[in-house]
């Protein structure tokens, strides 16, 4: 099985020179960056924790990226409160922002194909819904796709095509939460984004369960803020509705 790694395994393992260890740099190099900081002090808390952990895949394929969400999600509350799993594609010649916008999709409806666990009481399997997450092995994921044909939404940018898995657990506290400290935080994350991006924050950007947001045009955001339609109507639906009917047979 493809290894998880911490940040200091991933240096021990990987030379400097090569597509892993470049990639890692660029990454540690735009979280850990003081004078141009990154958005989300949340993942900038998590990578200075050590509490991220990274995988390297070639070819990156739900095939290849099912046992590693698998055993990061049964283990990532060992990890700390802001972990999230990091996953980099080797790299290869850039394509069109929408080709990678295809692919991303592709996969997540590649992994939901492969998923052998129900969904969660109280997920929506439907995308057009407030009450939609992404779910891979009983747990709801909020999930973020980082391209190299990403320009203007710098947030967004990556060498390689990378896929950042986050429990939506890590979110408890945070985007429901009152507390001062968390309201200044999330003000910060959209200042930092203002700052960060050459365009404005996208103006669908919302909290999961609020009325009328829509979690999956959160996960790829393009280069401008045209308000993404839902290329699934549900993932998985093959793999959905083979559960459905082994249920009817059951009964």
């Amino acid at each position: 099985m493809t290894k998880l790694f911490t940040k200091s395994e991933v240096r021990e393992s990987f030379p400097n020179s090569s597509w892993q260890g470049i990639l890692f740099a660029e990454f540690e190099a735009t979280l850990t960056s003081k004078s141009r900081p990154f958005p989300c002090v949340f993942g900038v808390t998590g990578q200075k924790a050590d509490q991220l952990r990274y995988a390297f895949l070639d070819p990156l394929t739900p095939e290849t990226v099912a046992p590693v969400l698998k055993d990061y999600l049964a283990n990532a509350r060992d990890f700390g409160r802001m972990t999230s799993m990091v996953i980099f594609g080797r790299p290869g010649p850039v394509q069109a922002i929408e080709s990678y916008r295809a692919r991303f999709w592709d996969l997540l409806d590649g992994l939901a194909r492969l998923d052998e666990a129900d969904r969660p009481d109280g997920f929506s399997e439907h995308l057009d819904s407030d009450r939609w997450e992404f779910c891979f092995a009983g747990e709801p994921i909020f999930v973020v796709c980082n391209t190299p044909a990403h320009v203007l939404r710098q947030s967004r940018r990556s060498t390689s095509f990378m896929i950042t898995f986050q429990p939506r657990w890590v979110f408890d506290g945070i985007t429901d939460s009152d507390d001062p400290a968390m309201l200044r935080a999330l003000t910060e994350v959209r200042r930092r984004l203002a700052d960060f991006d050459a365009l404005d924050p996208a103006p669908f950007l919302g909290s999961f369960g609020a009325e009328g947001n829509r979690e999956f045009q959160q996960y790829f955001l393009g280069d401008t803020n045209e308000t993404p339609t839902c290329p699934f109507h549900a993932l998985g639906a093959v793999r959905t509705d083979e559960r459905k009917e082994e249920k009817g047979k059951v009964a």
